[in-house]
């Protein structure tokens, strides 16, 4: 499933290529064509993205409410379009470009009060600047639930999918299954602050980069990852492989249905009495 910042690119994306200008909206898969008939020929005013949510506005029709999900995509291209094919959900097209939309979990039209009942039931996300990081606080310092588990909880904190939450938790030193109540406010703050500046840095550059300078192939002589999700990482998919860091070998285990990624010597459990 994309992580925020590629949700946050793709409101970029958007805003650029279709910004102010009527477009043509079709449902060649059919699924979605009775708001696709409704869309065709309106402006799309605005894009925005809020955790994994992409919110496409066409007042005063309402808003596109989209979730990629686990199996969707959005890909774009230069006009004139071509004929799409039959697997598309929507296709929105100008003369200059189209982006077509392929198996989302959802891809409806929303009004306003439905658009805000999304946003009322996520977390705060690191890439939108209004957002609170107090409120995460809030969430996770009343917590016995692992830290981990809490990073990927889209109502405590919106778009931290699990790549971000395995290397924010290395790159602070915090054992991922600390208890989020035992979580120092510190770090805390120093966790969100990195979450916004790496969030930020990957809808630049539309990928995932979290080793510091010292740590990059060139800086230590190593060859560059090679992995289908691309960027440089510390202990992500790293399973069994050497920290960046100390050398230990990188350790996995499931928690909360997803694959947890860490260093048992950067990021130490807690003595007993209090760890796992």
């Amino acid at each position: 499933m994309p992580e925020g910042h590629t949700i946050h690119r793709l409101a970029a994306d958007h805003e650029q290529r279709f910004g102010g200008l009527a477009v043509s909206a079709s449902s060649p898969q059919g699924k979605f064509s009775d708001g696709a008939a409704l869309l065709d020929g309106l402006v799309m005013d605005s894009a925005e993205a809020h955790g994994k949510h992409l919110f496409l506005g066409f007042a005063p029709l309402g808003w596109v409410h989209i979730h990629l999900g686990l199996i969707g995509r959005l890909d774009f291209g230069d006009g004139p379009a071509p004929p799409p094919t039959a697997t598309v959900r929507l296709r929105l097209a100008s003369p200059e470009h189209y982006a077509d939309l392929r198996g989302p979990a959802a891809c409806e039209l929303l009004v306003d009060p439905e658009k805000q009942a999304i946003h009322d039931r996520l977390g705060p996300d690191p890439l939108r600047p209004a957002d609170d990081p107090d409120r995460v606080w809030a969430r996770i310092s009343r917590s016995r639930v692992p830290v981990a588990a809490l990073l990927l909880d889209q109502k405590i904190i919106a778009g931290v999918g699990n790549v971000y939450r395995a290397e924010v938790l290395f790159r602070h030193g915090v054992d991922p299954y600390l208890p989020g109540r035992e979580l120092p406010r510190p770090v805390w703050d120093a966790m969100w602050a990195d979450l916004v500046a790496l969030m930020r840095e990957g809808v630049r550059t539309n990928r995932i980069d979290t080793v510091r300078p010292e740590h990059t192939p060139e800086a230590m002589g190593r060859p560059p990852r090679q992995d289908d999700h691309g960027g440089e990482v510390y202990v992500y998919r790293r399973t069994a492989m050497p920290c960046l860091v100390c050398g230990t070998q990188v350790r996995t285990e499931p928690l909360g249905a997803r694959n947890l990624f860490w260093c048992p010597t950067c990021q130490p459990a807690k003595d007993a009495g209090g760890g796992r």
